[in-house]
């Protein structure tokens, strides 16, 4: 019937005779060894790349990057649907849960000035692909205001790649944890008593990893004077992790930017840089993180348009 291998070999064995003590399945595996009867080619597994490895000097280290993301439809009983906004620090031990019935970006930024304020702004901040962190897809040239608000703090935005969960498995982890530790092991009469409770694993948690606050790298204060305007040309530089398709193309910002047609099926680092008027594109390899060469440079400039708030 096509079976192969040495529990093919064994149940053979036995069937043909019944009364007899047939070799071990690891005796006849190191026969068909010796033999050179396995497969010649056995799979590489390569060690994992350092966290970060896609940002240089956060994988150095030196700088710290905030990753969000969110939990979407949990049910209270007799109550509404919740969602949770989740971020957790890569070096230190900063934490965050946020409770809410709608996840609306001015809310987003609510949160994140709280927090900022509390323990300090990034380098990065990494989110998903979500419509309310980058708002809408179907337009071109449109930073929304997740993103135009970390840009006025000097904080270079960061979305993963869609669809792939290597740059978010830090976000995925403590998800889980949360869920286990808040939404399954306790009852919530209420959405006020839910963030009540998610505020204590918060602390408890901050206070369990307290010991990586010394190896963390430093976060810059939030600035005292401080206010988000939404209609001036945003300033600094947001990137975008991508993969590339068939051709070698990436599509950021609603175009599509033809990196390199031997690069095809790659990771590609797009940064784009609003003050120089440019797009620069460099590889990046998992088996070879330190090298991350420039592929391309293009040419981009935002466009003036006037933006209103969601």
């Amino acid at each position: 019937m096509g079976f192969i291998g040495a529990q093919a070999i064994h149940d053979a064995l036995r069937a043909q005779r019944p009364k007899g003590q047939p070799p071990s399945l690891r005796t006849i595996g190191r026969i068909l060894k010796a033999h050179g009867a396995l497969d010649a080619v056995r799979r590489v597994r390569r060690s994992a790349p350092p966290a970060g490895w896609y940002l240089p000097d956060v994988a150095a280290g030196t700088a710290e990057l905030d990753a969000f993301d969110d939990i979407e439809d949990l049910p209270l009983e007799a109550g509404p649907r919740l969602d949770v906004f989740t971020t957790r620090a890569l070096w230190g031990s900063v934490c965050g849960a946020w409770v809410s019935a709608a996840l609306r970006s001015r809310w987003l930024c609510e949160r994140l000035e709280t927090h900022w304020r509390a323990h300090g702004c990034p380098v990065y901040a990494q989110f998903d692909n979500d419509s309310r962190f980058q708002r809408t897809h179907t337009h071109p040239d449109v930073l929304g205001q997740v993103i135009r608000f970390c840009l006025s703090l000097d904080v270079t935005p960061v979305f993963a790649p869609p669809r792939e969960h290597g740059p978010q498995n830090l976000n995925e982890s403590f998800n889980h944890l949360w869920q286990q530790k808040v939404w399954q092991r306790f009852h919530h009469a209420s959405a006020t008593a839910f963030q009540a409770t998610s505020d204590r694993f918060v602390v408890a948690y901050q206070q369990r990893r307290a010991r990586r606050e010394d190896q963390a790298p430093a976060r810059r204060p939030f600035p005292k004077r401080w206010e988000l305007d939404l209609q001036r040309r945003p300033q600094g530089t947001i990137i975008y992790l991508r993969r590339t398709d068939p051709a070698g193309a990436i599509r950021v910002l609603g175009h599509r930017w033809e990196v390199d047609r031997l690069w095809v099926h790659r990771l590609v680092r797009a940064e784009v840089d609003l003050a120089a008027n440019q797009i620069r594109c460099y590889r990046l390899r998992r088996h070879a993180p330190d090298e991350q060469p420039l592929a391309k440079t293009f040419k981009y400039v935002f466009p003036e348009k006037h933006f209103h708030p969601t």
